[in-house]
């Protein structure tokens, strides 16, 4: 955008600085993403309730285990019992420690089955949130952020928040459900070894809470080299002609490898992290059931409790085993979705700096005069003036050229008419209507921009032609491609209007594309019609067509052109000539031209009265 420098004070946030910024509020970003799970509260509330009973299920166990051996050793004692009855206690307390662990298994898939569909539907419903909310972001946000930043955000970030809702939160909910029913059953069996088995808890406790910290930092980091690596990505892909033009693949290879062995270093310090404090945890959790052992034997040999109950103290420590590992992946999983979600939440929480206001009403078109009442500009209210006190009044069925050095405004003039920016001071009016008072939607189906740096989808050429009316019928393409001079060599291709343009209209020329652009922009038909600089790629000759195709065509419509060729806006009602964002000379190309000034140069400077020689011209002078 044109004067970008001024936008250094925007009031919307430096998102490419986020290291402090993303330690903060930790606790409140990762309720935040806890809470998406109420999205879908039947589903949660089913994962909760099969997690909670898969977890009674795997505390049966250790107490089945316990009463076995009890029972088991009660009855070897009795020299009275047959070893057949025995084996048939075994046998039923065999089947009975099956069906605990059938149970736990079943409860288990229902409840990670529905975490992963609760995961996977938030999932797509912060894609479409995320992308709708870049839809309604204004140009300003856009002119700051990098796309590659933007797609991390919406891709690997949004990854991190879905990836904790489907495994990190289960496995806490599975861990919290077991440790808080285990201690109450171990504290009824015994207190004194119910405090050495859970003795390894606040080892866990502490050490997670470190660990977690420094994973926040290294996640933040890595997610900011990440974005920093896609950024490489992406601009080398769309530059891919300029890198091959000037050879510097190699260039574009160290520059990948640089940002990717940064990243690689920032994984290798989270994985350092996690692996440190998991061998911390870790020898913990085995050290307490030593403790167990050693406690619980001599309590046994005391006669304080029996063997069973001791098997069941070391069963339950045996259970603990797998969750004890996966509390470094919880931490890691938690981690990253704090560092994560506040990327993604800051995106979603912008405000759009162009948006409707609360009594906004729809663009009511009679006479379709638009008019600029001392209209002023900048991007930042600090920094010096883009436009300066522009005024000017434009009827349907006239035309206004716009000319002027590069730099000058021309372009931020064309942006303000659709609301692209608002207005710093003055008003813009359409029949009266201030911009600002009138529904986005309605505003931007009267005023239609045709800009010099044109985007196609990869995608047919009638796709492109129809895309602001998918609708259209198959003749108003036709028409449209006539006026901007394309049906011809569109006749031409493989496919006619079916043919791919390729990515951004590769297989099109720079003329092309801006043909294409042209008759994209006359399909919809809109009221005012603006043509930034949109023939700067087409040839003269193609250009007077046209143009003389243009005048026909937009006759009951009110025309701004602006362009660098005098010979685009030589015939427009009036010209005005913009230097530093304000208007130094206006009227019609005669008049300009007699008063000797700097239209008159540009004039001479671009052949004078040759101009005016075209062919086309005279035959439409005539016509007029």
């Amino acid at each position: 955008m044109t004067m970008r420098k001024h936008m250094k004070s925007s009031p919307i946030p430096d998102l490419d600085n986020l290291k402090g910024a993303a330690l903060e509020n930790g606790k409140e970003t990762l309720l935040r993403v806890i809470g998406l799970v109420f999205r879908y509260p039947w589903r949660f509330a089913l994962a909760t309730a099969t997690s909670l009973a898969a977890s009674i299920s795997n505390l049966a166990i250790p107490h089945l285990l316990g009463a076995s051996v009890d029972t088991a050793h009660s009855l070897l004692q009795n020299h009275d019992v047959s070893s057949d009855a025995v084996i048939q206690t075994l046998s039923f307390a065999s089947l009975l420690l099956v069906a605990a662990a059938s149970f736990r298994g079943l409860f288990q898939m229902i409840s990670g089955y529905q975490s992963e569909l609760i995961a996977q539907a938030i999932g797509r419903d912060l894609r479409v949130a995320f992308f709708e909310k870049l839809q309604r972001l204004g140009f300003d946000f856009h002119d700051r952020i990098h796309s590659g930043e933007l797609i991390t955000r919406g891709m690997l970030d949004l990854e991190g928040v879905r990836g904790f809702i489907e495994n990190g939160m289960q496995r806490c909910i599975s861990l919290v459900l077991l440790v808080s029913f285990g201690s109450f059953l171990l504290f009824s069996e015994d207190v004194t070894l119910a405090l050495v088995t859970l003795s390894f808890v606040p080892v866990i406790g502490w050490r997670a809470g470190r660990m977690g910290l420094s994973l926040r930092r290294a996640w933040t980091r890595l997610q900011e080299q990440l974005g920093q690596l896609t950024r490489v990505m992406e601009e080398n892909l769309q530059g891919s002609r300029v890198v091959r033009a000037f050879s510097s693949q190699n260039f574009e290879i160290r520059k990948f490898d640089t940002a990717g062995d940064a990243a690689l270093s920032l994984s290798n310090e989270r994985i350092r992290v996690r692996a440190s404090g998991m061998t911390m945890i870790t020898a913990g959790y085995y050290l307490a059931m030593i403790a167990v052992l050693w406690v619980g034997g001599r309590r046994v040999a005391a006669g304080q409790i029996t063997i069973g109950q001791l098997t069941e103290f070391l069963t339950f420590m045996t259970l603990l085993q797998m969750p004890v590992r996966q509390v470094g992946m919880i931490m890691n999983s938690s981690a990253r979705a704090i560092s994560s979600g506040k990327r993604l939440f800051e995106i979603l929480d912008l405000p759009p700096t162009v948006h409707d206001s609360f009594d906004a009403r729809e663009l009511v078109v009679d006479k379709g005069v638009l008019r600029f009442e001392d209209v002023s500009f900048g991007y930042d209210r600090s920094a010096p003036l883009i436009l300066n006190k522009i005024s000017f009044q434009l009827k349907c069925g006239q035309t206004l050229g716009i000319v002027g050095p590069s730099g000058s405004g021309k372009s931020t003039l064309a942006h303000l008419i659709p609301r692209f920016y608002d207005v710093t001071t003055g008003r813009i009016t359409i029949d009266g209507q201030d911009v600002r008072n009138i529904t986005l939607d309605s505003l931007r189906n009267v005023v239609g921009i045709i800009q010099q740096d044109v985007f196609l989808f990869d995608d047919s050429v009638a796709s492109n032609v129809a895309y602001v009316d998918p609708d259209a019928e198959e003749h108003e393409l036709v028409d449209a491609a006539l006026t901007a001079q394309i049906h011809g060599f569109i006749g031409t291709l493989p496919a006619g209007y079916a043919t791919r343009v390729g990515e951004r209209g590769v297989n099109l020329s720079g003329g092309q594309r801006q043909r294409v652009s042209i008759a994209r922009g006359m399909v919809p038909k809109p009221k005012i019609l603006i043509f930034d600089d949109a023939t700067s790629a087409i040839d003269a000759s193609t250009e007077h067509q046209v143009r003389r195709a243009l005048r026909d065509a937009t006759k009951a419509q009110a025309t701004i052109i602006i362009s660098h060729r005098l010979s685009s806006l030589m015939h427009a009602n009036e010209i005005i000539v913009l230097d530093k964002g304000s208007i130094i000379e206006r009227g019609t190309h005669e008049r300009l031209v007699r008063a000797n000034g700097v239209y008159a140069a540009l004039y001479q400077a671009q052949g004078g009265a040759n101009l005016e020689r075209h062919p086309l011209d005279e035959e439409t002078r005539v016509s007029a």
